[in-house]
């Protein structure tokens, strides 16, 4: 076999085995998307309907709270899932890195809320949840290329 065909084949194999981890990433993310965002708005604007949160007066800090219990659930899943072939053997090490990584996530998303209520002005419930879409977009860009990178590391 010619080294151009060994390349390819090595090229492919990488290649499928990446959109593989993303696909189950993606997996993972659009579930912990519905509890953040879901919490969030519970949190927040309260059940449709009804009367408004226990949170209604501090957006900011339910956004800190949403996000926070999705991501105990993020790292579940992709520790015991998407990249269970890869996770360390040192858990505290490996979560201590995780959670430095969905800090600064939590940071993106949080803050494009404030930038959205504090700079913009906006306070209604579709522009929050716009911010928090456009915050969550950028963080998991963030947390696919950092996990992958830094938490995640093949032994």
């Amino acid at each position: 076999m010619s080294i151009l065909a060994i390349l390819s084949l090595r090229v492919r194999e990488t290649v499928r085995g990446v959109w593989r981890e993303a696909a189950r990433f993606t997996v993972v993310g659009a579930l912990a998307f519905v509890m953040d965002n879901g919490g969030y708005n519970l949190l927040v604007f309260g059940f449709p309907g009804g009367d408004a949160g226990p949170m209604s007066a501090a957006p900011i800090q339910a956004s800190v709270v949403a996000t926070g219990s999705a991501t105990g659930f993020s790292w579940l899943g992709n520790r015991y899932w998407v990249y269970r072939h890869r996770r360390r053997a040192e858990v505290a090490q490996e979560l201590a890195l995780f959670l430095f990584i969905n800090i600064v996530g939590i940071v993106i998303t949080a803050g494009t809320v404030f930038l959205s209520r504090h700079l913009i002005g906006l306070d209604s419930a579709l522009s929050d949840n716009a911010a928090r879409i456009f915050g969550w977009v950028v963080a998991t860009l963030f947390r696919f290329l950092t996990y992958r990178r830094y938490v995640f590391v093949t032994p």
